[in-house]
């Protein structure tokens, strides 16, 4: 059977694919273990003098939990992930596809410089996936473990690891009933195929992540990104009501790019975020170093972030694709938006500067939160909090594109609270955060990682998250830092909105 053509983003519905009505979401029922506690706790009363179904308590504590939606990269709010189910799996993670190095620049460059459409990076989207993914059987840790394996650091030993994992003797399959056996190798065996219909060109096996593998097979095998998505979802048993929503919905290639203010032009989100030096490249080899403050800064100020299609190794025009549906879709169910920490630029506006974003998000009376970094990264040094939030504003208003598709919304339309963790190297300039008409600053318990600098505690950044959704509006907010009162002594101790931090 012939299966239809790959439609792009700008050509309307294809009629001959339709769209999967849920294309994220698993089909795994949530157990009630799963919920927060206070929802888990709601749910076993009941309705008074009835005894409420086990189905009927996971219904009403899934209904009692917050929704959100996140727009981030998949590296830096990963660290949270866990620590959110607590509070809510009723999430919908929205992630860029732009991303061109690491497992994923090998399987892009390889389909391009073979005349093959490149697609949409998935390598974010995997690393979501992956971190949602069921971990309370013994066969769930089994497939997680197997989808978040790499393969070795040099190209003979990562080859012939692939072909013991292809051949189902790898120690990785243990504990893998066959049905899954079955299922994940058909997609891994399927993309091997591509790389052999393909033999002027070697393929690098070396570090290359088994689930990006997967993901791949099942994309150029559906031609659908949304059903390559929903596949990993039921293999990996994310929750029913987590969705990871891809910002872009296309079979197409695209890139980013940026404009500095001094006018200079970088293609490529590496290039803009970790560009590769001459000394870390080998033959074998396009994967990139990814610790934030890896890289010397940028020249000049980013001024904006724009979309290019790209054909072969050539990049092509600038073009303006619009959000995917589901994102405005979930936008209008949601009860906060959250704008997760990672690359500011090439991680989180990637999301907001499509058309249709901006409209979406202005128009919701939710609480809309940003979490700011703990550290500077090449994207953003020398930026203030308040500098973060007016590159949030830009973005989701397009103000630096075509002037005929701008928003002139004020920044309180799009963020309406801060939170920090405690010794960001970030200023929180709350003078100019209140000009702007941000009044609710949070800071949360940090530490310290080898990689990423200073970051936030999980624990009390959800437990601030849930507070900051719950007194969103009240003129006597509160924060709590593992389980502590810290507004009232950030406003005292450190007086942070009588000066800049």
């Amino acid at each position: 059977m012939q299966r239809p053509s790959a439609r792009p983003w700008g050509s309307g519905r294809s009629k001959s694919r339709p769209r999967p009505s849920a294309p994220a979401a698993a089909v795994v029922a949530c157990s009630a273990s799963s919920l927060p506690p206070s929802a888990a706790a709601q749910s076993e009363k009941g309705k008074a003098g009835t005894t409420a179904s086990p189905n009927e308590q996971t219904r009403k504590a899934l209904s009692e939990a917050p929704s959100l939606l996140v727009f981030s990269g998949g590296t830096a709010f990963n660290g949270v992930v866990e620590e959110l189910k607590k509070l809510t799996t009723r999430v919908a993670h929205v992630l860029p596809v732009s991303d061109d190095g690491g497992s994923t620049a090998e399987i892009i460059f390889f389909q391009i410089v073979n005349y093959h459409p490149g697609g949409p990076a998935i390598g974010d989207i995997r690393s979501r996936c992956l971190r949602l993914s069921d971990e309370s059987t013994v066969e769930a840790l089994a497939v997680k473990r197997l989808l978040g394996h790499r393969l070795a650091l040099t190209p003979e030993d990562a080859k012939s690891e692939w072909y013991h994992i292809l051949e189902g003797n790898h120690l990785l399959w243990h504990d893998v009933s066959g049905p899954y056996r079955e299922t994940i190798r058909a997609f891994l065996v399927f993309f091997q195929s591509q790389i052999l219909m393909r033999p002027n060109e070697k393929f690098s096996f070396k570090n290359g992540s088994i689930g990006n593998f997967f993901f791949a097979g099942a994309r150029i095998f559906f031609q659908s990104l949304e059903a390559a998505i929903f596949l990993y979802s039921r293999v990996s048993g994310i929750p029913v009501d987590s969705l990871i929503l891809p910002a872009i919905c296309t079979n197409d290639r695209l890139t980013i790019g940026c404009e500095l203010n001094d006018g200079t032009v970088i293609r490529g989100q590496n290039a803009i975020s970790h560009p590769i030096t001459k000394d870390s490249i080998d033959d074998m080899s396009r994967s990139v170093n990814k610790i934030m403050h890896a890289s010397l800064p940028l020249c000049s100020p980013i001024k904006r972030i724009f979309y290019m299609s790209s054909e072969g190794t050539n990049l092509l025009h600038e073009v303006f694709p619009p959000v995917n549906d589901m994102v405005l879709e979930k936008l209008n169910q949601v009860d906060a938006i959250v704008y997760g920490m990672g690359s500011l630029y090439t991680s989180i506006c990637p999301s907001l500067v499509l058309r249709g974003v901006g409209e979406a998000v202005a128009k919701q009376g939710c609480p809309k939160l940003l979490l700011l970094n703990g550290t500077h990264d090449r994207e953003t040094a020398g930026m203030s909090a308040s500098d973060f939030v007016v590159s949030i504003s830009n973005a989701l208003n397009r103000r630096h594109g075509d002037p005929h598709n701008s928003l002139d919304h004020p920044p309180p339309a799009y963020v309406n609270a801060l939170i920090a963790p405690e010794g960001t190297a970030i200023t929180i300039d709350t003078q100019r955060l209140n000009a702007l008409g941000i009044t609710q600053v949070f800071m949360v318990d940090s530490i310290q990682d080898g990689a990423l600098g200073i970051i936030f505690e999980p624990r009390a950044l959800i437990c601030n998250l849930k507070c900051a959704i719950d007194s969103s509006g009240s003129p006597d907010l509160h924060s709590y830092s593992g389980g502590k009162d810290a507004i009232s002594n950030l406003m005292e101790k450190k007086k942070v909105s009588g000066k800049t931090r």
